[in-house]
């Protein structure tokens, strides 16, 4: 390859004879040797940069699991905080092995069919071409083990260890990208960038996971929860409600901090790739500005969400409460993710009010049924990621999806704004699709784990608290006032407000 480096010494000999044909062919193979190197360091300058944009957004969708770890700790009972929190770690843990020797290759393995992937099986023959780098995995990876954070959440305070194990290994390994590979791959059959889409030519658009993540994890909690049966003590002999309260107010707010941070990983980051130019290019406008687009959608959807949450628990039970501003934050943030890229800004809001309310109401379907989620993970993610496929079917401006999603004009876009309904036809597809194959994959599992009594704990185990069962000892001494066989010599007590009507 030529060098970079020109002198006068290189043109003058070129130059004081570039009549003859032969000087005038040596210069022009000399100044264009010169232009090809400048513009392969230009090539590898942007895929330099591409490459550390997605390996810097895999980075902040990775510290979300921090924030799953914190909010989970606080959302639960002081004796069972170690439990969760390892269960956190094993989710990692675990969904890089799997994901790395199966999941992988099961999502993203082209040439493959429309179903399933069918190479790079333990990252063989990778990277490559039409597979990428290893900064592409390692992304998709985090939004693996995201999805099976979402998971331990629904099924906590009552789950035998060795159930995380198998559920994890199994939703990384093969649900989660079955699902990824069908919306997210070239090859998918819904995939939005597919040339022949077999979904009414538009396939189904979900840009960072509404649907593939956080429905995929809220409906697999779903089903744990259901077939374990909420915890002892959530509902009393007459059927009603017994709130039991996470021990951390503060862990919660933390946890909800941290996962906020890396939101922004999470959405802006599905572009992949940051250096390209819409239209002609010389100008300020480019994916760069998609870019910041999507961060402010996301931004403002959660943050109308939890203002939402807020005034209307306010009105609903008469106080304010950080933690149901915790969750409806989350939720708004788990709508937008589906058409965070495409939708405008004032759209956003929208979606975060509507998500808010989707959140309220799931939760009061929920206490109706008796059924018992910890973190309300299965309404936050399953209820409010419907709503966000059903937004973007509604909202998606025909601007931001061909520029999104370029190759092809005439795609189908939001029917509120002139779209037709091709595309919200495609989104209600999406989640028939992602609630029936979760529901035939995980719910069978649980259940099989339920047989052979390899689910739940036992009701001694789950009354002492698994900490101390089967963790070898607290994670810090702590006293749950409503578990009396537990009395440490010193002791903290959550304080509550008492209404007191008296001057005194």
């Amino acid at each position: 390859m030529a060098t970079l480096t020109c002198t006068a010494s290189d043109l003058a000999p070129l130059l004081t004879t570039a009549t003859t044909a032969l000087n005038a062919t040596a210069l022009s193979e000399f100044l264009c040797g010169r232009f090809n190197t400048i513009s392969t360091k230009f090539a590898d300058t942007t895929y330099a940069v591409d490459n550390t944009y997605l390996l810097f957004s895999a980075y902040l969708v990775f510290a979300m699991q921090l924030g799953f770890a914190m909010l989970c700790a606080g959302s639960v009972r002081a004796k069972n905080t170690m439990n969760i929190m390892l269960t956190n770690v094993l989710d990692a843990a675990a969904g890089a092995l799997s994901y790395y020797l199966f999941g992988f290759a099961f999502a993203f393995g082209a040439p493959s069919n429309a179903f399933i992937g069918r190479h790079f099986f333990g990252l063989r023959d990778f990277p490559s071409v039409s597979g990428g780098d290893y900064s592409f995995f390692l992304y998709q990876w985090a939004f693996a083990i995201a999805a099976a954070g979402i998971t331990s959440g629904s099924i906590a305070e009552r789950t035998q260890f060795v159930a995380y194990l198998i559920y994890s290994s199994f939703l990384t390994g093969f649900v989660y990208p079955v699902v990824s590979h069908w919306f997210w791959s070239a090859d998918g059959w819904a995939s939005p960038t597919r040339s022949d889409n077999l979904l009414f030519g538009s396939g189904s658009i979900d840009f960072a996971g509404s649907g593939v993540v956080h429905m995929v994890g809220g409906i697999a909690g779903l089903w744990g929860a259901v077939i374990e049966g909420p915890r002892i003590g959530r509902f009393d002999r007459t059927g009603r409600s017994v709130a039991l309260r996470g021990h951390s107010a503060s862990l919660v707010v933390l946890g909800t901090f941290l996962l906020w941070f890396g939101w922004y990983g999470f959405n802006p980051g599905s572009f992949l790739t940051i250096l390209k130019s819409y239209g002609d290019g010389g100008t300020y406008y480019g994916q760069w500005s998609a870019i910041g687009r999507t961060a402010v959608t996301t931004t403002l959807a959660g943050c109308t969400a939890a203002l939402t949450t807020l005034f209307s628990k306010r009105l609903l039970v008469g106080h304010w409460n950080v933690l149901d501003v915790c969750n409806g934050l989350l939720g708004g943030f788990a709508a937008i993710t589906s058409g965070c890229s495409v939708v405008e800004p004032w759209a956003a809001i929208v979606c975060g009010f509507v998500a808010a309310w989707v959140l309220i109401g799931c939760n009061k379907v929920a206490e109706k049924l008796k059924y018992d989620d910890p973190l309300e993970a299965a309404q936050l993610h399953g209820g409010c990621g419907a709503w966000g496929l059903i937004f973007t079917g509604l909202f998606a401006t025909e601007k931001y999806v061909n520029e999104v999603y370029s190759g092809r004009s005439g795609r189908p876009y939001g029917l509120f704004m002139g779209g037709g309904g091709r595309l919200l036809a495609a989104q209600i597809v999406q989640i028939l699709v992602v609630a029936g194959w979760v529901s035939a994959t995980m719910g069978p599992l649980f259940y099989g784990l339920h047989k052979l009594k390899l689910l739940r704990i036992s009701r001694e185990d789950e009354t002492q608290g698994m900490d101390m069962t089967r963790h070898g000892g607290f994670a810090y001494v702590y006293h749950d006032e409503d578990d009396p066989s537990i009395k440490p010599e010193f002791m903290m007590r959550r304080v509550e407000p008492v209404n007191d009507a008296s001057p005194a």
